[in-house]
């Protein structure tokens, strides 16, 4: 009797523990949707709503533009293509692409070269005054472009080389390398420097522990730099509205404001088009590399 007295005691141990467990998980559930699902959703409504509002106004006829009172602003139901057609086969939407692609590469490729020299050099070679040379590093990124475009313009136009590429890919660094030198100065502090040591030991060489070491163990601190430069260049207006004036060398950023705003007429369909379009290509480098960003930028924010 003991021993089924016993059994029984056990299973309904086990019964009441489902079903605590049970009623715990609906307890829980409204709880979720309070502190979690909803305000992913709010987040994701907020996140997503500017690239829906430009592909449907991109779409939308020129009439229903104007028209909110008889026309539902956030739906169409004839839409049309004439302002893609426009941006892309009657405007030099494909050459103001490449010149941002073409600009945006080359001055983050010339950032990440100097960034990664530099912060190698303050965190690893230990030399006195380290610490405060890469303080004054970070502090220059603190100067907003706007103070400094018009000296910077004074000495583009001297040196040759306004209206051209050149002038954009020559400048950007100059707000990109600081904040890019911070950035791979905190994430090489995560790597060990007792792998250092065993190559000095081994009788490396410098360049052959920067290139052959720390380089491949830091591609997500690389990838993290890149991504915020490429971005910084695509983005960027003042500079690019300066530096440049003839409409075959402007940036996209700059152009579809320029050409299509006639005074106090704005060409919506053609303007929004523009910039998811040239929202795109962001878009697809974050979805690509967005767990490398966090992870370097997590590193860095740690030192």
């Amino acid at each position: 009797m003991s021993s089924i007295d016993a059994g029984q005691i056990d299973r309904g141990r086990v019964a009441t523990q489902d079903h605590s467990e049970g009623m715990a998980y609906l307890e829980t559930l409204p709880r979720r949707v309070v502190t979690t699902y909803i305000p992913l959703l709010l987040i994701l409504i907020v996140l997503l709503f500017p690239f829906y509002w430009m592909a449907l106004t991109a779409v939308k006829p020129d009439e229903q533009l104007i028209d909110m009172e008889r026309v539902n602003p956030f739906w169409t139901w004839t839409p049309t293509f004439k302002h893609i057609h426009k941006l892309l086969f009657e405007s030099d939407y494909p050459r103001w692409l490449w010149n941002t692609m073409f600009i945006a590469s080359c001055a983050t490729f010339i950032s990440l070269v100097a960034s990664v020299l530099a912060a190698y050099a303050i965190v690893r070679l230990r030399f006195k005054g380290a610490v405060t040379v890469g303080a004054l590093i970070f502090l220059a990124y603190l100067v907003p472009p706007s103070i400094l475009f018009i000296p910077l313009a004074t000495v583009i136009y001297k040196v040759g080389l306004f209206d051209t590429p050149l002038a954009l890919i020559l400048v950007y660094p100059t707000i990109l390398i600081p904040f890019s030198t911070w950035l791979l100065m905190g994430y090489f502090k995560t790597i060990p420097y007792e792998l250092e040591e065993c190559a000095l030991i081994d009788g490396a060489s410098r360049w052959q522990i920067l290139t052959k070491i720390i380089l491949p163990l830091a591609v997500p601190g690389l990838i993290s730099a890149f991504i915020f430069s490429f971005t910084l260049c695509w983005n960027e207006f003042i500079y690019a509205l300066t530096f440049l004036s003839s409409t075959q060398n402007k940036t996209v950023p700059v152009a579809i404001v320029n050409e299509f705003v006639d005074g106090d007429i704005y060409r919506w369909g053609s303007l929004m088009a523009g910039a998811l379009a040239g929202s795109l290509p962001l878009v697809i480098l974050y979805a690509f590399f967005v767990e490398h960003y966090v992870s370097a930028m997590t590193g860095a924010v740690k030192e």
